[in-house]
């Protein structure tokens, strides 16, 4: 298909994605619609959600939503891209089911699975209800089969649906470090070869990490009783949780306690789960959609010279916010739980992406203090703004019809549209559509590649190094070469030392910065915040146990270690081994 000349903005490896899993498709799999075809699509559709409160001028909406989206200054999750405006018209990314202690629950859940993975969704549980291996099942005297076996159920039904013709499934499986099958858990992805749709996670509470820094004792609880089993001590657990992490990169580590702290509505129950990549927990049936801000983009200057344009900052989050709340409305849900959830709280979870590249267009290395002040900075502001947004729209339109009760629910409280507004996703295919770098991540190197969409292998380079090494007459084919091979940019010849010093990537970047850079976004974010704590292939199992221990202590709502090598098939690979 030809491209309109508003496509031509977009990267080859855009235009890559966009073919194989956003564009409509004719009945012989044929591309039938542009990427400017397919904004119009959505913008069109999104602001259809106007005419439920009265708006007369929809079609303005409409180009407001068709200008950031075309610009690709703000892109909503997968599945909206993907199904607005046309039959499916599924439009949120992540959801949390139940699962109680009875086969009944336990097989409903696997077929509402079926149904959201059909969809395009992706599903959170958790198992800490089920009672644990070789426990007696009264009605029938035999023996209980435990979590895990029940997470290969669920695993396996993943495998035989591909989601709504464009992609695999993806589940987030937790269970509570006090449930007596936690060793069994921790150790449930160990040959890289089991729950391979599964991300799993441990939820701790702040009782467990007392017991690990006083060397105490862990009750081990039977969910259906609530009689402790046995003991173990706690670091013992700990120790196991990170050198499973360091051999694997599974499991993650959830704070459940801090999670709930910041429930907005803990008066229709606890939390217990995220989605699958731990960016939103949930409560049972409740879904959420999510989008991001391009930070890339919300930059002015010339001549080498940016400064952040915090006006249009102000203002594509005001339209991000309008857009996510429409997609409340327009989606449609796969179950009516889920429909009266997403009404009932109407979470959304506005984020960003290209934050590595805003940082070196100011020329701010990632791993310094001003690195993370301005993380700390730009999220602060995003909140702020966010919030102000969802407090219009409740004016407009009413608060969430589960105000009453909630948080916010008290003298002088805030009226709010929505229960919560931020959240930071990885953005991982999103930002291959915006040319920019992932969410809150750094750059993983110069040069790398992407292994998405099941068989497809995208090559990357730095835009950013390639202009700066060109016009500051450093690029050479020698320097190109080595960068493709993938040198660290510390021993690439002739590079400026402040050039290395803003070109940090991945690898280049102590634990200890890539914590708290979480940190400072989760600050001032209402969910949580997607980001992986990347390890060189050399690193120690102590490097993994000293940053979950400085996680809890900086914050954060959950933390996910990949130690490169440490599983076959990874998504992010350079040339040479010994540094990605």
């Amino acid at each position: 298909m030809a491209l309109k000349s508003h496509d031509t903005q977009l990267s080859t490896n855009a235009l890559t994605v966009l073919a194989r899993r956003y564009l409509r498709k004719d009945e012989e799999g044929s591309v039938i619609e542009s990427p400017g075809e397919m904004f119009r699509r959505v913008a069109n559709n999104i602001a259809q959600g106007d005419l439920l409160y009265g708006h007369a001028d929809v079609h303005r909406t409409e180009e407001e939503f068709f200008s950031v989206l075309s610009n690709l200054e703000f892109l909503p999750n997968s599945p909206t891209l993907m199904n607005a405006g046309r039959p499916l018209q599924q439009l949120a990314a992540c959801f949390v089911l139940p699962i109680e202690d009875s086969l009944e629950s336990i097989f409903d859940a696997v077929k509402e699975t079926a149904i959201i993975h059909q969809s395009g969704g992706g599903t959170g549980f958790s198992f800490s209800h089920l009672r644990p291996k070789d426990d007696l099942v009264r009605t029938t005297s035999g023996a209980a089969s435990g979590p895990v076996s029940f997470m290969k159920v669920f695993n396996a039904a993943t495998e035989a649906i591909k989601q709504g013709g464009t992609r695999r499934g993806a589940n987030m499986g937790v269970l509570r470090v006090d449930h007596p099958d936690i060793l069994e858990f921790i150790a449930a992805k160990s040959d890289n070869r089991d729950l391979q749709n599964f991300n799993i996670s441990v939820a701790v509470n702040e009782e467990f990490i007392a017991a690990v820094e006083h060397d105490g004792e862990l009750s081990l609880v039977n969910p259906h009783n609530r009689q402790v089993v046995r003991t173990l001590k706690a670091r013992d657990v700990f120790d196991r949780i990170v050198e499973m992490a360091w051999r694997t990169g599974d499991p993650g580590v959830i704070f459940i306690d801090r999670i709930n702290r910041d429930n907005p509505t803990p008066h229709l129950g606890e939390i217990e789960s995220t989605n699958p990549c731990g960016e939103q927990p949930l409560l049972p049936y409740e879904p959420c959609n999510l989008g991001s801000v391009n930070l890339a983009l919300m930059l002015e200057g010339s001549n080498g010279t940016y400064k952040i344009n915090w006006n249009k900052l102000a203002k594509t989050v005001r339209t991000g916010v309008h857009f996510l709340d429409n997609v409340i409305d327009m989606g449609r849900y796969p179950l009516d739980q889920i429909d009266r959830m997403a009404k009932g709280n109407r979470k959304i979870g506005l984020g960003v992406m290209g934050f590595a590249d805003m940082l070196i267009r100011l020329d701010i290395p990632y791993d310094s203090e001003e690195g993370v002040r301005t993380g700390e900075q730009i999220m602060q502001f995003v909140q702020e703004h966010g919030h102000e947004a969802s407090v219009r729209l409740a004016e407009e339109r009413g608060v969430f019809p589960n105000f009453p009760g909630s948080r916010y629910d008290r003298p002088g409280g805030t009226k709010v549209r929505n229960a919560t507004v931020t959240t930071i996703a990885p953005t991982g295919t999103l930002s291959i559509i915006a040319d920019c770098s992932s969410g809150i991540e750094p750059l993983f190197a110069l040069s790398f590649t992407r292994h998405v969409l099941g068989d497809v292998d995208l090559p990357e380079i730095s835009g950013h190094f390639l202009e700066i090494a060109k016009e500051r007459g450093f690029l050479s084919s020698d320097v190109l070469m080595r960068i493709t091979a993938g040198t660290p940019i510390g021993q690439l010849p002739g590079v400026p030392e402040n050039v290395k010093r803003v070109f940090v990537t991945t690898f280049d970047i102590a634990p200890e910065w890539h914590v708290r850079m979480q940190a400072a976004f989760q600050r001032h974010t209402d969910n949580a915040v997607s980001k992986t704590i990347n390890f060189p292939p050399q690193s120690t199992m102590d490097d993994v146990r000293k940053a979950f221990l400085l996680a809890y202590r900086e914050g954060v709502k959950g933390i996910t270690v990949f130690r490169s090598g440490s599983k076959g098939g990874q998504v992010l690979t350079c040339g040479d081994p010994m540094y990605c």
